[in-house]
């Protein structure tokens, strides 16, 4: 199997850390689209969220890229 079980919990980890990410930047709507809502601008939307799901697909990307335990097979 190309992913080991290693790696495949290495994927699990990245989607929830990505799935917390995109949770972090909901919310801060208005219900009367003719009030502006400051809360859309936060630091928990503009800043945290983004590096959180750029840091789960660094995630992704080392467990789909690590190693087999040095084992190398040439079919």
């Amino acid at each position: 199997m190309p992913v080991t079980p290693r790696g495949f919990r290495l994927l699990l980890a990245g989607l929830l850390v990505m799935l917390a990410g995109y949770l972090l930047m909901t919310g801060g709507g208005s219900t009367d689209p003719q009030v502006f809502n400051e809360a859309m601008f936060d630091f928990r939307r503009l800043v945290a969220a983004p590096v959180v799901i750029v840091a789960g697909i660094v995630v992704e990307i080392v467990a789909l890229m690590s190693c087999r335990d040095g084992k190398q097979e040439n079919e």
